[in-house]
């Protein structure tokens, strides 16, 4: 087992992709190369940006990935509200993916806090 795979915060993006492919897969057709491919790839960007973090070397690299992680779960966030308003997700598919994301987030804030390189005091 890879250590990324150990992480609870992986395994949780990695099911909440596997929710929006399900939900983007009923977007319109003309939306294949548009939303519903950039916020899928958004979504495959949390989980990777995690196992890729996770496999380097300094915590403060680590840390550099979780962060590049968040900045893709909250473009995918912003991304779900988009197709809502253009009535693409219904209300109660949207709420879900609002608040497995935002479990994700806190996770990856935790973990951030966690492994951020204590500074040294000059």
């Amino acid at each position: 087992m890879f250590r990324f795979e150990k992480l609870d915060v992986w395994r949780k993006a990695m099911a909440w992709l596997r929710q929006v492919y399900a939900v983007t897969s009923s977007f319109p057709d003309s939306e294949r190369y548009g939303l519903s491919a950039q916020l899928r790839r958004c979504s495959v960007s949390v989980a990777s940006n995690i196992a890729e973090g996770a496999g380097r070397n300094t915590d403060g690299d680590f840390v550099r990935f979780l962060e590049m992680a968040y900045g893709s779960l909250m473009e995918a966030v912003c991304q779900c509200q988009i197709a809502a308003d253009l009535g693409y997700i219904d209300r109660v598919s949207l709420d879900g993916l609002r608040s497995e994301a935002a479990e994700i987030a806190r996770m990856l804030t935790g973990l951030r806090r966690h492994r951020m390189p204590e500074r040294t005091s000059r």
